[in-house]
């Protein structure tokens, strides 16, 4: 109902940021003068029980963000050995306790498939020290993310499709990138890095540091607190592939 008025000027298209040339061009367009990276998992899906990635309300296990296609992280963690298991929620939700965490997974499912929400986050809250089940987070937080984010490749595709954005803006167009996860903010930080440095050098960075939420803005949404947005503009008038 938002793009009603617009509607005739917008082409929804579903897919993967990996695939941002090729959806761009099925539009019929060539350049462009802006694209938006809105990074990670949006509120909508988060407050769906069935999306299962939030262990608030207890749900199917599953993370994807396309449903129709690839592994869930009932998948994963059915399948992984104890040792990859514990390195993917060390490396992508640094967690500290990842090797306790993984143990703990895999002694549970030798009794029974972990295939909800509410199921791992209980051998989560099981394997960790009871000191760290009353943080500032839930202490099950950095294992979700990290299942999530090895269930989308999230990190793999995002350095590609920056440079495939960039590729495909007009002169002074701009790429802005939102990420809510300190790995994701070092990929576009170096990579913005990479593309305005060199003699090969084709945008600029207009953000020296992030733009954050104002205290304001967290306050009436705290998911906020976390946002960071960085922003490059395209310099170079040079044939783009």
């Amino acid at each position: 109902m938002r793009l009603q008025d617009v509607r005739s000027r917008v082409h929804i298209r579903h897919g993967n940021f990996c695939d941002l040339k090729v959806l761009v061009a099925d539009c019929g367009v060539r350049l462009v003068d802006g694209v938006i990276f809105d990074l990670g998992v949006s509120s909508p899906q988060l407050d769906r029980a069935e999306r299962g990635f939030s262990f608030r309300e207890d749900g199917p296990l599953d993370m994807r963000m396309d449903q129709h296609e690839g592994r869930t992280a009932a998948d994963l963690v059915r399948d992984l050995p104890e040792t990859e298991l514990a390195d993917v929620i060390y490396q992508l939700g640094e967690e500290r306790y990842s090797r306790r965490i993984a143990r703990a997974i895999v002694q549970a499912r030798m009794q029974g498939a972990i295939e909800t929400t509410g199921a791992l986050a209980a051998v989560v809250e099981r394997a960790v020290p009871a000191s760290y089940r009353h943080g500032r987070i839930h202490c099950a937080t950095r294992t979700f993310q990290a299942l999530r984010i090895a269930v989308n490749r999230e990190l793999a595709v995002l350095e590609p499709a920056l440079r495939d954005a960039v590729d495909i803006l007009a002169p002074e167009g701009r790429v802005c990138a939102v990420s809510f996860h300190s790995l994701e903010d070092r990929i576009v930080k170096h990579t913005f890095r990479a593309l305005a440095n060199g003699p090969e050098a084709s945008v600029r960075v207009l953000t020296k540091k992030p733009v954050i939420a104002s205290d304001n803005e967290r306050r009436q949404n705290p998911r906020s607190r976390s946002a960071k947005l960085r922003v490059v503009e395209r310099t170079s008038k040079e044939s783009m592939s």
